[in-house]
C-alpha cells in the first residue's frame, strides 16, 4: 500500500505488520511496475535488473510501509534489531537505518532513471516525514505504533540495556548523536531538489529551523550544539550505583587509602575537603550531558556540512553564517592548561600542560556531583562511564576539523594553536605495561584489554588517564565506575583508542606554510563563497560519504572502480530470493523481565560486552562471559539481512553501471 493511506491511522495499520513490509505471498506494494530505460549493454541492462530486484524486495518484502532497521532474520522478519533489538513497528533513523536506505535509492535512481527506485525512497521519505519530531529532528527510533508502544519499548528493552544509556530513558525529544538528525536531514534535502514536491519541502524546512533554533546563542559556547534538543528537563541527572561499593576480597582498590594502578586513592566519591578531584567515582560527574556541547561522534562536523550542502542546494546565503559561528565554538571551546599547578583544582595537578577538547563541555556553568561549580566551555563528563576529561582521539578528530575550517575560510586562527595540542597528546601516551601483552608489548598487562596508543580520557590537570570499570552481572545490581586502573576495562567501549600526532603535524606544517595568494585561492572555491543554487553531489552512499573536500566549487565526488566480474559475483549472491543475506554477527537477550537486584560480586562481567542473561545489550558470539550466573546457551547464527549491506552492495552495482570520475579541485590544499 502507498504510505499516504496510513498517515492518518498508523496504529491499527501497523499492528499486524512484520518488520518486513509485505511477505513473499502477498500483493505488492506498487503493482504498476515503471518501464525500465533500455541499455543497449546486455550486461549492463542484467546489473540494473537485479538493481531493481534488490530494491523492490527491500522496499516491499522488508520495510515497514519504506522504514526500516539495521538486521533482519532472514527467515522470520519479525526478529529485527537496530542498535537494540527492536519491536515489528519501529522506524530506527540512526544510519544505516532508514535516511542511509533511502540515500542508497535515491543513488540508484541517479545511476538508472528508474522510476522503481524512487518510489521506494518516497515510500521512505515520507515515512521519515511521520518521524519526524514536531521540533524539526529526529530521534533514534520512532514507532509507527504511537508513543505508549515506544515508551514501553523504552521502559523494557532500553532500560534493560546495561552498556546503552541513551536508550534507558524517553526524552520525548531529537537527537543529533550518531549523525540521526544530520543524515535524515540531508536525505529530506535530496528528496526535495529531486522533484521539488512541497511535501518534502516542508519536513526540510522544519529540519533546518531546528538545527538553527538548537545552536547556543551566546557564551563561549554560541554556536555549539548539544547531544539532543529540545532541552528535556526530565533528563537523567545521575545514574543509580545498587549496592556501590563493592567490597571484599578481590575488591580492595576500592577501600579508602589503597592502591588503585599507580595511584593511591582516598575511596569512592573523591576527597573530602578537596572537592574536584575525581580518584574513584560512580555515576554521572556533570549531570544532564544531553545538554552539553556535543563533539563525540562529529555532531559539530556533520551539522556544518548539511548547512553548507542546504545553503548551495537551496540558494539560501544565510545558512552560511551559523556555520561559521559552528567553526568558531570549537575554536574558541579547546581547553588549555599552562602547568601552573599553583592555580589548578585538581590536588593531583602536575606541570605538563594540556590543550584539547573532551567528548562534551558545559553549555552553562554548572555543579557537579562534587559540589563544585564549574564554568562554562569546560570538558564534561557524559555517560556514566565516559568520565570528565580530554580526549585525545576527539582532538585529532577536532583539529582535522579545524584544517577543514582553515580551508573554508581562509582564517589562521584555527591553525593557530593545534601544536600545542599535537603536544599534549604527545605527553600521554599509555605506557607499554597498561596495554594489552602481545609479540611486540611482552612487558603488557595480562589483565588489559587496552590496545590503542592512548586513554580515551585523560584527567584535566594531571594527565592521568582516566579507565572505566564495571561491577555486578545487569543494571539493576551494578553500575560503572571510574578510577585509574588499565586492567578489566568494559570490553564494549574502547577505553583506548589511537591518536598519532604524525599525520596532524605534517597538515598542520603544509597549511601554515601556505602563502596568501594560495589561501585566496583556496577560499575563492570554498564553498562558503558558492553564491546562489548549486547541484548536489549525484551520489551520497557510493566510495563513502558526502565530506567537505566534495563541496569544493571544482570538485567532483567519484565512485570506485568495479569490475564486471565483481559486479557479476554481487549479481550472483543476490540469487533467486532477490535479497543478500549473510550470517547474524550481533546477538541479542530477550526482554522477560528485569535482572535482579542481589549483589554480586565476581569479576567475570568486567570485560564483556555483555551482562547476564537479563541484560538486553547487544554482543557478539564471541563476546559472552563463559561463566556462571548466565545461563543460556551459545546464540545460533541464522541468516540476516542487514541494511547497511544493502546500502554498501547497491552502491557498487550503481559505481559500475555509472561511474563518476572523481575530481579534485585544485584550490583545495589537501
Amino acid at each position: 500500500m502507498e504510505r499516504r493511506l496510513f498517515l492518518g491511522s498508523v496504529a491499527g495499520a501497523f499492528l499486524t505488520t512484520a518488520c518486513g513490509g509485505g511477505d513473499d505471498g502477498g500483493e505488492p506494494v506498487n503493482p504498476a511496475e515503471p518501464e525500465l530505460p533500455v541499455d543497449p549493454d546486455p550486461f549492463r541492462q542484467s546489473t540494473k535488473l537485479a538493481m531493481r530486484r534488490a530494491a523492490r524486495y527491500m522496499d516491499e518484502s522488508v520495510s515497514s510501509s519504506g522504514a526500516y532497521v539495521w538486521s533482519y532474520l532472514a527467515a522470520n522478519r519479525n526478529k529485527c534489531w537496530g542498535e537494540m533489538e527492536a519491536t515489528p513497528t519501529m522506524v530506527w533513523m540512526q544510519p544505516t537505518g532508514t535516511p542511509s536506505v533511502g540515500h542508497a535509492l535515491i543513488d540508484a535512481y541517479h545511476a538508472t532513471k528508474d522510476e522503481t527506485f524512487y518510489k521506494a525512497a518516497e515510500r521512505t521519505a515520507l515515512v521519515m516525514v511521520e518521524a519526524q519530531h514536531a521540533s524539526g529532528g529526529w530521534n533514534y527510533i520512532h514507532d509507527l505504533a504511537g508513543e505508549p508502544a515506544l515508551k514501553r519499548w523504552y521502559e523494557t528493552v532500553g532500560a534493560n540495556g546495561w552498556r546503552l544509556e541513551e536508550f534507558q530513558h524517553y526524552y520525548g525529544n531529537a537527537t543529533f548523536d550518531d549523525a540521526t538528525t544530520a543524515v535524515s536531514a540531508q536525505f529530506m534535502l535530496r528528496m526535495y531538489l529531486e522533484k521539488k514536491d512541497p511535501r518534502f519541502k516542508a519536513a526540510l524546512d522544519k529540519a533546518i529551523a531546528f538545527v538553527l533554533d538548537a545552536q547556543f546563542k551566546s557564551g563561549v559556547v554560541a554556536g555549539g550544539w548539544p547531544q539532543r534538543f529540545p532541552r528535556a528537563y526530565n533528563a537523567t541527572k545521575a545514574m543509580p550505583a545498587p549496592n556501590w561499593p563493592p567490597t571484599g576480597p578481590g575488591w580492595e582498590q576500592l577501600v579508602a587509602g589503597n592502591q588503585n594502578g599507580d595511584y593511591i586513592v582516598q575511596g569512592p566519591g573523591g576527597v573530602p575537603g578537596q572537592p574536584g578531584y575525581t580518584g574513584i567515582f560512580s555515576g554521572m560527574e556533570d549531570g544532564d550531558y544531553t545538554n552539553f556541547v556535543t563533539f563525540n561522534d562529529d555532531v559539530m562536523g556533520e551539522n556544518i556540512k548539511f548547512l553548507m550542502l542546504a545553503s548551495f542546494g537551496l540558494g539560501d546565503m544565510s545558512l552560511k553564517a551559523p556555520a561559521v559561528a559552528a567553526m568558531d565554538c570549537m575554536y574558541n571551546i579547546m581547553y588549555e592548561y599552562d602547568g601552573d599547578t599553583t592555580k589548578a583544582s585538581n590536588p593531583n595537578a602536575t606541570a605538563t600542560p594540556q590543550a584539547g577538547w573532551g567528548l562534551q563541555h558545559l553549555s552553562a556553568d554548572t555543579v557537579d556531583a562534587y559540589g563544585v561549580l564549574r564554568k562554562a566551555g569546560l570538558p564534561a563528563a557524559a555517560r556514566s562511564y565516559e568520565p570528565r576529561g580530554l580526549s585525545p582521539s576527539v582532538s585529532i578528530t577536532n583539529a582535522t576539523q579545524l584544517f577543514h575550517y582553515f580551508r573554508l575560510t581562509g582564517d589562521r586562527k584555527y591553525l593557530s594553536k593545534l601544536g600545542k595540542v599535537f603536544d599534549w597528546i604527545d605527553t600521554c601516551a599509555l605506557r607499554n605495561n597498561q596495554r594489552s601483552r602481545t609479540a611486540e608489548r611482552p612487558d603488557g598487562d595480562p589483565e588489559s584489554i587496552l590496545t590503542g596508543t592512548h586513554a580515551r580520557v585523560v584527567e584535566l590537570e594531571s594527565n592521568r588517564p582516566r579507565f572505566p570499570h564495571r561491577y555486578g552481572t545487569n543494571i539493576h545490581n551494578g553500575a560503572y565506575f571510574i578510577d585509574h586502573d588499565w586492567r578489566r576495562t568494559p570490553g564494549h567501549y574502547g577505553a583506548s583508542q589511537n591518536a598519532s600526532t604524525a599525520g596532524p603535524r605534517a597538515t598542520l606544517a603544509r597549511m601554515q606554510a601556505l602563502s596568501n595568494a594560495e589561501i585566496a585561492a583556496m577560499v575563492a572555491s570554498s564553498p562558503l563563497n558558492v553564491q546562489g543554487e548549486r547541484a548536489l553531489p549525484t551520489y551520497f552512499t557510493v566510495n563513502g560519504e558526502v565530506d567537505f573536500p566534495h563541496l569544493w566549487a571544482n570538485a567532483v565526488k567519484g565512485t570506485a572502480a568495479r569490475s564486471q566480474e565483481q559486479t557479476q559475483t554481487l549479481i550472483d549472491s543476490l540469487g533467486e530470493k532477490s535479497h543478500w543475506s549473510e550470517p547474524q554477527s550481533t546477538f541479542t537477550n530477550a526482554y522477560t523481565q528485569d535482572g535482579p537486584s542481589t549483589p554480586y560480586l565476581g569479576k567475570e562481567y568486567m570485560s564483556t560486552h555483555v551482562g547476564d542473561q537479563f541484560d538486553t545489550s547487544p554482543f557478539g558470539s564471541n563476546q559472552m562471559p563463559a561463566k556462571e550466573p548466565y545461563v543460556s546457551s551459545p546464540p545460533v547464527a541464522e541468516q540476516v539481512i542487514n541494511s547497511s549491506t544493502f546500502v554498501g552492495n547497491l552502491g557498487n552495482l550503481v559505481s559500475f553501471i555509472a561511474p563518476v570520475a572523481t575530481v579534485n579541485d585544485p584550490a583545495y590544499k589537501a
